[in-house]
């Protein structure tokens, strides 16, 4: 026992680092799994959506790694320079393991802050706020570098262990501290509930670990201590990165994706995910409209059968971008401006998909109307994209527009709009029934319709949508 729990490679360290590995395993298909089964929920690789995430699992790699290769849990002499207790005790384990496990997470409940309770978008993009986080870990690291306090078994004088110990309560605090300020926003996506959750049992896992840290660092001629505390040291943080990994990112229709479901993605759309009424549906019964060419296109727009068509059109020209915006705004429209919640979740949901540069399906529009929509200070306001519309609705108008006219999507439209009409003549030569079956023929699929039409009526009708 003594010489093991000198050098390494007891039986116990063998059992906790099988279950690291395994932990690992399991956190890269955590990961992974769901998006190569949902190939089309893949988040841009330009983003933080995605990048945070990547990051965190490298974190949490190297932060286990950095505990097995610093504690003496295998049996190997530090010959080389890169085997030192410097490289893996300070800086492996310290700013690229924990303190960068911590940043990412730091790093999110900072946007969501920034997002719900200021309602903008955070005046510091991530992959600068995450290395300006991670400053005083990198400054710890080069100071202990330099004073070199540790000994030849990688472990701290006791007097060093006071101020490492509250550099990773401080970060514990600081995202504690972000997590409270958003306490009282209702997120529909339980952002907040699973923060939490994931806080406690972190805290609780960082208690215990940082107990089994203190007790190896100090205690280092009890050879069972040294055996049990390093045993605990590798279990509660192999836990400890599994559950920062599940906490709850904040990406609505990613956090539909879960291997524990056995039914299919539920939602395709963010107005599904959102409960935004009829959103991405068509309804079969709906009245046909007679559309003529003469009218402004944004207001032959609005009809959803039309936009249909048009959409399916401006895909096939792969240009269909702009027609793709165009329905998202019309669905953020549809959401109560007293539900500030819901239009946060979809206005971010648009700038990341549309508007940032490089996103998924940038739109073409001015510089600086991207830009006022980036620095706006109310994600809410319901003029926030409509600058962006009327670009968009001349590019369409100059292009889209008049191929459209002259192509089979119109003219299969027409023929569709002419069998509909035929349809609905028949029902009405047998009767009128007022039942809720048929009244729903003449009933508009938007809710909100009237009283978003009462209040716009003065403006034009591409700055107001149903």
């Amino acid at each position: 026992m003594a010489t093991c729990a000198v050098h390494g490679g007891c039986p116990s360290d063998y059992v906790a680092v099988s279950i690291a590995i395994f932990c690992v395993i399991l956190l890269i298909v955590k990961s992974t799994l769901p998006f190569l089964i949902h190939k089309d929920k893949v988040p841009s690789g330009k983003g933080s959506a995605f990048w945070i995430p990547v990051i965190q699992v490298i974190a949490s790699f190297t932060f286990l790694l950095s505990i097995v290769m610093s504690v003496n849990f295998l049996k190997y002499k530090k010959k080389h320079w890169w085997l030192s207790c410097y490289v893996w005790a300070v800086w492996v384990e310290g700013p690229l393991g924990f303190g960068l496990l911590m940043s990412c997470r730091i790093a999110q409940a900072f946007q969501l802050y920034y997002v719900f309770v200021k309602r903008r978008l955070p005046p510091i993009r991530s992959h600068i706020f995450l290395p300006l986080i991670l400053l005083p870990w990198i400054a710890g690291a080069a100071l202990i570098h330099v004073k070199k306090p540790l000994n030849y078994r990688c472990h701290m004088q006791t007097y060093w262990i006071i101020p490492v110990v509250c550099l990773h309560t401080l970060y514990v605090a600081v995202l504690v501290m972000f997590t409270g300020a958003i306490r009282h926003i209702e997120f529909r996506f339980d952002e907040l509930r699973d923060l939490w959750q994931g806080i406690l049992v972190s805290a609780s896992l960082i208690g215990v670990w940082v107990s089994a840290y203190i007790l190896n660092e100090v205690h280092d001629d009890i050879s069972w201590l040294q055996v049990a505390s390093r045993f605990l040291l590798l279990i509660t943080a192999s836990i400890l990165v599994l559950v920062f990994f599940s906490i709850s990112i904040s990406q609505p229709l990613l956090s539909q994706i879960s291997l524990r479901k056995r039914e299919p993605l539920e939602f395709k759309t963010m107005g599904q995910a959102l409960g935004i009424p009829d959103s991405g549906l068509l309804l079969q019964r709906e009245q046909a409209v007679v559309i003529d060419p003469n009218e402004p296109l944004d207001k032959l727009l609005l009809n959803k059968r039309f936009r249909q068509s048009f959409l399916a059109f401006a895909d096939s020209c792969l240009a269909g971008e702009s027609v793709h915006f165009f329905e998202e705004v019309h669905e953020l429209g549809k959401i109560p401006i007293d539900d500030p919640v819901r239009r946060i979740y979809m206005t971010r949901h648009i700038i990341n998909k549309y508007i940032i540069a490089g996103a998924a399906m940038e739109v073409n529009i001015s510089h600086r109307i991207r830009q006022d929509i980036l620095t706006t200070t109310d994600l809410t306001h319901p003029d926030l994209f409509n600058n962006a519309l009327n670009e968009l609705m001349q590019l369409m108008k100059t292009n889209l527009a008049k191929d459209y006219w002259s192509s089979m999507y119109f003219i299969r439209f027409k023929e569709e709009a002419s069998v509909r009409s035929n349809g609905h003549e028949m029902e009405h030569t047998t009767g009128y029934n007022f039942s809720p079956r048929l009244s729903s023929v003449h009933a508009t699929d938007d809710p909100f319709h009237q009283d978003h039409f009462s209040r716009g009526s003065s403006h034009d009708s591409h700055d107001s949508y149903p």
